[in-house]
C-alpha cells in the first residue's frame, strides 16, 4: 500500500511538473491568477465540480493547466444568483454603471500583454492578435462609457391634445454569452460592456477549449466589482460543454442568448430559444468574397488578401474565403479551375484556403458575392465612384459589412458588427446595437383633463 501510495505521489508531481504554468517560461500566467487547478464557476464566490479539463497549447499540444467545470446544479444556483444581482446592478443610474465599465477597460489596460499572450498561448494566434483582441474589449468599454450618457429614446409627437407620446427603453435582464475558440476575449468583451452599460447582468460560458482565458478575464472583472462593492454575480461565469449551453438557450429566465460560433450550432441554439419565444443574438459564419475590378489598386489588394485570408489560420468569421478577379487584366489562369457555385466553394471551410474565381460583368461578381447562404462580409476594390454606391446599394452586396477598398476582416468596434441570413442577423459592438439588450415600451401620457381617442374615434 505504501509503495502503490508513493508511486501515485510520483505520477501526480510529475503531471503537475508537466504543466507549463509551472515552467518559468510560463511563470507569467500567475500574473493572470492562474494556478494548475482553476475553478470554473463565478457567480460572487468562486467554484466548479464537474468534469476537470485540461487546456492544451494547440502550437505544441503541451499542457497548460486544468480548469474544474460547471455541474448543472452550479449552473442553477448561478443563474439564481445572477438574477438577485440583477436587482442592485438595474437601480444604479446608467451613467453610474458607465463609470465601473470604465474601470473594467482600464483594469484590462493594466493586464494587456500578458492577457494577450494568455491568448496567444491557449488559442494559437498571434502575439499581437492576442493584444489586439484585448484592446477591442477595452475599446468597446471606452465606447460603452460615452454609451451610458446617451442611451435614450425619442419624444414623439402625439395627434392628442395634452399628450405625451415617448419611448422607454429598459434592460432586458439576464444576459446569457456563448463565445467562440476564435475570439475567447473580444466577443463576450463586446456583449459584456454593452450589457453591462444597458443594465443587465451576464452570463458566460466561453469555449471549452479557451477556459483559461475564461478565467483569467472573469478574475479581471470581478475585482473591480468587488472594489466598487457591486455583487460578482453582475459577471458570473459557468465553463463547460454542451450541457451549459443547452441548458442555458432553453432556460427563460435567461433574457436574451447571444451565441457565437458555427451556423449549425447556432441554428440548434435559435430553435431551442424560440421555442420558449425568448430573444437571441447570433453570430454565425461567414462566406466572405474580395472582389478585384480592373481598376483596382494593387497596392491595396496584395496586402489586404493576403491578411484576409491567412490571418488567424483563416479561423476568423470575417475572413476571406473567395477571391474574385476581373478577367482583364488579371488572368493567372493556372489559379483557377472551381466553379463560382461549386459546393466546396460555398462551404464554410474555416481553414486559410482560398478560392479565386474569375468574373466578367460587375453585375456577375455582385451576384456571386450574394449567392451564398452566409452574408457577413464583403468587400470591392475600385476607383469607380458610381460602382461604389451600387455595391452599397440595394441591388448591392447582400452583406451585414460591405467594404470598398479594405479587407473583409478587422471591423472597428463603432459600428455594429453582424451580417444576414444564415450569419444570424445579429448586430454587436457599435452604433445602435445597443438596442439588442433592451427592450422599448412606447408610453403615452394624458398630463389633460380630457380623454380623446386617437383616430378621432368618438364613443357617444
Amino acid at each position: 500500500m505504501c509503495v502503490k501510495s508513493l508511486q501515485d505521489e510520483k505520477l501526480c508531481s510529475a503531471a503537475m511538473s508537466s504543466l507549463l504554468i509551472n515552467q518559468p517560461k510560463y511563470s507569467w500566467l500567475k500574473e493572470l491568477g492562474l494556478s494548475e487547478d482553476n475553478p470554473g464557476v463565478y457567480n460572487g464566490s468562486w467554484g466548479g465540480s464537474g468534469e476537470v479539463v485540461t487546456s492544451y497549447c494547440p502550437a505544441n499540444n503541451e499542457p497548460i493547466a486544468r480548469v474544474t467545470q460547471a455541474t448543472l446544479a452550479e449552473y442553477e444556483e448561478t443563474v439564481q444568483k445572477a438574477r438577485e444581482a440583477w436587482k442592485v446592478w438595474a437601480d444604479i443610474p446608467a451613467p453610474k454603471r458607465g463609470e465601473i465599465v470604465r474601470q473594467i477597460g482600464d483594469a484590462l489596460r493594466k493586464k494587456i500583454k500578458v492577457l494577450g499572450s494568455l491568448v496567444s498561448l491557449e488559442m494559437g494566434k498571434i502575439y499581437v492578435e492576442g493584444v489586439g483582441e484585448v484592446q477591442e474589449y477595452v475599446d468597446v468599454c471606452d465606447y460603452a462609457v460615452g454609451l451610458s450618457r446617451m442611451i435614450g429614446g425619442p419624444i414623439l409627437p402625439s395627434e392628442r391634445p395634452g399628450h405625451a407620446l415617448l419611448e422607454q427603453w429598459n434592460p432586458v435582464g439576464l444576459v446569457g454569452v456563448i463565445t467562440a475558440f476564435n475570439f475567447p476575449v473580444a466577443v463576450y468583451g463586446w456583449n459584456n460592456a454593452i450589457a453591462l452599460t444597458c443594465g443587465n447582468v451576464c452570463l458566460w460560458k466561453g469555449a471549452p477549449t479557451t477556459p483559461l482565458t475564461s478565467v483569467a478575464v472573469t478574475k479581471i472583472v470581478a475585482e473591480v466589482l468587488e472594489q466598487n462593492n457591486l455583487p460578482g454575480a453582475i459577471c458570473s461565469m459557468t465553463c463547460g460543454g454542451a450541457d451549459i449551453g443547452t441548458a442555458m438557450a432553453k432556460d427563460e429566465r435567461v433574457d436574451l442568448v447571444s451565441f457565437t460560433g458555427s451556423t449549425h450550432v447556432g441554428k440548434l441554439v435559435a430553435m431551442m430559444v424560440q421555442e420558449r419565444f425568448g430573444r437571441k443574438l447570433l453570430e454565425l459564419g461567414g462566406n466572405n468574397a474580395i472582389i478585384v475590378f480592373e481598376d483596382a489598386d494593387l497596392s491595396l489588394v496584395v496586402p489586404s488578401a493576403v491578411f484576409a485570408s491567412v490571418g488567424t489560420a483563416g479561423q476568423r468569421c470575417t475572413t476571406t474565403r473567395r477571391l474574385m478577379l476581373h478577367e482583364n487584366p488579371w488572368d493567372p489562369s493556372t489559379l483557377y479551375g472551381l466553379a463560382h457555385d461549386a459546393p466546396i466553394v460555398h462551404t464554410e471551410t474555416f481553414v486559410p484556403i482560398l478560392y479565386v474565381l474569375k468574373f466578367k460583368t460587375e453585375e456577375e461578381a455582385f451576384a456571386w458575392n450574394n449567392e451564398v447562404k452566409q452574408g457577413l462580409s464583403s468587400s470591392i476594390f475600385t476607383k469607380d465612384m458610381g460602382r461604389v454606391f451600387r455595391w452599397m446599394g440595394p441591388k448591392g452586396s447582400d452583406c451585414g459589412i460591405v467594404n470598398v477598398n479594405i479587407p473583409t476582416s478587422g471591423a472597428e468596434i463603432g459600428g455594429a458588427f453582424g451580417g444576414e441570413k444564415h450569419t444570424g442577423g445579429g448586430r454587436e459592438s457599435g452604433s445602435d446595437s445597443w438596442k439588442q439588450y433592451m427592450r422599448r415600451s412606447t408610453c403615452t401620457i394624458n398630463y389633460s383633463k380630457d380623454l380623446p381617442l386617437a383616430q378621432g374615434i368618438k364613443f357617444e
